[in-house]
């Protein structure tokens, strides 16, 4: 059962936090029945592989109280949603470039009463905002595109001194490595590479320190960093 992997990936959990996430994950199942959300729909495989992956952040890295989180590409509000429900705490924003899928974010969060702001725009283009660019102290992002691209994405979002965390599979340091230049171009130092395991597979999580502010220019264009990754 699904609060039955929640348990036994995390010992101290508690039934209440436990009732909240298997009810995020009843409303993410039921939409899932009319847009596509997620392909795991099997309980079981969705604690392990959507909520103790999203939880495993906090034992990785370290999520100051009050701390401002955007999460981009949230997609199915992972890691999102589940940071908040553990972490009350948190000023969560969740950012997507699908409309529906932001609706879908808000109405889930206003259902379990988890405040978010829900955000329908994309990335480069939320980062030149004013109050948005370097206006969070972590930027969490699951499998959205390669390193180097991430990071461009993401690291215009940090504060200097925040914190940008990539999830990534476990395989992940050539990727890492292709991507150095592009962290230190963009501020960024890498604090390593944290591997992890979860529903049964191994994963990693990049840990990217914000430096210093991101040069002007950056974030370019999404066909330029297409285009040309940096």
């Amino acid at each position: 059962m699904f609060a039955d992997v929640l348990y036994a990936g995390l010992p101290g959990l508690s039934p209440a936090l436990a009732e909240r996430l298997e009810a995020y994950w009843q409303l993410v199942k039921k939409k899932n029945e009319v847009m596509n959300l997620t392909a795991v729909t099997d309980d079981e495989e969705a604690a392990g592989r959507h909520f103790l992956d999203a939880l495993a952040l906090l034992d990785l890295a370290e999520f100051p109280e009050g701390a401002s989180v955007i999460d981009v590409g949230s997609g199915a509000g992972f890691p999102g949603v589940p940071l908040k429900l553990a972490r009350p705490d948190l000023r969560l924003c969740l950012l997507d470039s699908l409309g529906k899928r932001v609706d879908f974010l808000r109405e889930a969060c206003g259902e379990l009463g988890a405040e978010a702001e829900c955000v329908h725009a994309r990335a480069e283009e939320f980062a030149l905002l004013p109050g948005r660019r370097e206006g969070f102290d972590l930027a969490v992002s699951r499998a959205v595109a390669r390193l180097n691209v991430l990071a461009e994405l993401c690291l215009p979002l940090v504060r200097p001194g925040g914190l940008f965390l990539a999830m990534k599979a476990a395989d992940a340091a050539e990727e890492l490595r292709e991507a150095a230049g592009a962290i230190r171009l963009l501020g960024g130092e890498c604090e390593g590479l944290r591997e992890y395991e979860t529903g049964g597979v191994r994963r990693a999580v990049a840990v990217i320190r914000k430096k210093k502010p991101t040069p002007k220019g950056y974030p370019r264009r999404f066909a330029q960093i297409k285009k040309a990754p940096l």
